[in-house]
């Protein structure tokens, strides 16, 4: 056989083992891969830690932030904001706040570079129980592996490359709210897709080369969860909730092309003026959940027009006010607002426990992880509750760093069988 021929082969064989490899280690958006809230590869796990054990590193952080880390390659990436709104009691001059941009050394916990923003003005105040509970840098940053792109509401989304060189910015509105900026970004085919429904009420797509718009969705109004792309099977859909007009009006789930932007379906959704949720997908089916009213509903991808009649294939009672859900073997597991763990039949609907979580969790508005047969959700004060991940309620730990009271709203990441977890303070990676 030809040398050359070999080698040829060989050396396509090393880079598909170089990418396997990578995607197995990266959580490269919101929840990871597919923004699912999974790591299905991940093993050995720590199931406890605290502020001395099961740490490999640590890195402070000059400020606070809801963002959840992404990692690709060995860099880990995290977003946060200084100068107003670090504290309640004091906030400090809106003049004064800035945004961060902060790379990590995914091995060595230092801090590898750092960009700072400034902030277009006025941003929402820092007052009430509104954007107190998250702050100013909520948005998840996510890349393709050779761009690094993040979202900072009406102060822009910016690409980078991976050392930090800003490739460009893009405006997407001006509008503001109380409750601030939260939405993350989703990629698909050379398509950045922004929920941006503060600054301007609308989904927008911008190309990933130039920053140009490619298309524009009008009439996004409060819609609070991050845009998930759903493998209807012979197509990709965007799929997103908007809530109803008034509390006791359904919300709106609706189905986009990805590449043109064009409506391809849409039922009604929970009864709800209020949504923060992103759904999550399996096998062509949508999980969506409520907040308030405490629902969830089961929709099948793939439809045309209005599938209210056709497609929608059970409603129940259950739902969770901030937090989206994860699914896993057939189940799907909701985390509410007020420290309520519980587990549906995927399939049904059905109820197969509802548990009050243990000591008390408070507040909880990081989502979900499964990984290593364990489920991982993080309350803002209380520490991160493990639970076994089977239909059959067991919490295995609950765990805090005594060092580190600081709020918890990040999800938590996983790379080569390790944690990687944020708080206000400071990330951490946790294993064994």
């Amino acid at each position: 056989m030809d040398r050359k021929f070999i080698s040829r082969i060989l050396g396509v064989l090393a880079c598909m083992l170089t990418v396997l490899g990578a995607e197995g280690n990266d959580w490269t958006q919101f929840r990871g891969p597919g923004g699912l809230g999974k790591a299905e590869q991940a093993s050995d796990l720590p199931t406890t830690w605290d502020s001395k054990n099961n740490i490999v590193w640590k890195c402070d952080l000059p400020g606070p932030g809801t963002s959840s880390p992404i990692i690709v390659g060995n860099k880990v990436f995290v977003t946060c904001y200084s100068g107003y709104g670090e504290s309640i009691d004091a906030p400090g001059n809106m003049d004064d706040l800035k945004r961060h941009l902060i790379c990590i050394g995914r091995d060595s916990g230092k801090i590898l570079w750092e960009k700072k923003f400034k902030t277009e003005q006025p941003e929402s105040k820092y007052s009430g129980a509104n954007n107190t509970r998250h702050g100013y840098a909520s948005s998840t940053p996510v890349t393709d592996g050779e761009r690094l792109y993040v979202f900072f509401g009406i102060s822009g989304v910016y690409a980078f490359d991976l050392e930090g060189t800003e490739l460009w910015k893009t405006m997407v509105g001006t509008g503001i709210h109380n409750w601030g900026c939260a939405t993350s970004l989703l990629l698909h085919e050379g398509r950045l897709i922004v929920n941006a429904h503060v600054e301007s009420q609308a989904l927008i797509a911008l190309d990933t080369e130039s920053g140009k718009e490619v298309w524009k969705v009008d009439g996004i109004i409060k819609c609070w969860g991050s845009p998930m792309l759903v493998d209807a099977g012979s197509r990709k859909e965007v799929v997103l909730t908007i809530p109803g007009s008034e509390r006791n009006k359904p919300s709106n789930i609706k189905a986009f092309d990805p590449a043109t932007g064009k409506e391809l379906w849409h039922c009604e959704g929970p009864s709800d003026s209020y949504l923060c949720s992103s759904v999550v997908s399996h096998d062509g089916i949508v999980y969506v959940i409520g907040a308030r009213k405490a629902s969830a509903l089961a929709v099948r991808a793939g439809g045309e027009g209005d599938v209210t009649g056709s497609h929608i294939l059970w409603s129940v009672k259950y739902g969770s006010n901030v937090t989206s859900p994860v699914y896993v073997d057939g189940h799907l597991y909701l985390f509410h607002e007020k420290g309520t763990a519980v587990c549906l039949d995927a399939k049904t609907g059905e109820a197969l426990f509802e548990e009050k979580l243990e000591p008390a969790a408070g507040l909880v508005y990081a989502s979900p992880l499964v990984a290593d047969g364990k489920l991982y959700v993080s309350s803002q004060d209380n520490g991160t509750y493990v639970i076994d991940a089977k239909p059959e309620f067991k919490l295995l730990a609950v765990n805090t760093f005594e060092d580190d009271p600081s709020r918890v709203n990040a999800s938590i990441a996983v790379s080569k069988n390790q944690l990687i977890m944020r708080t206000d303070k400071a990330i951490y990676c946790l294993g064994k």
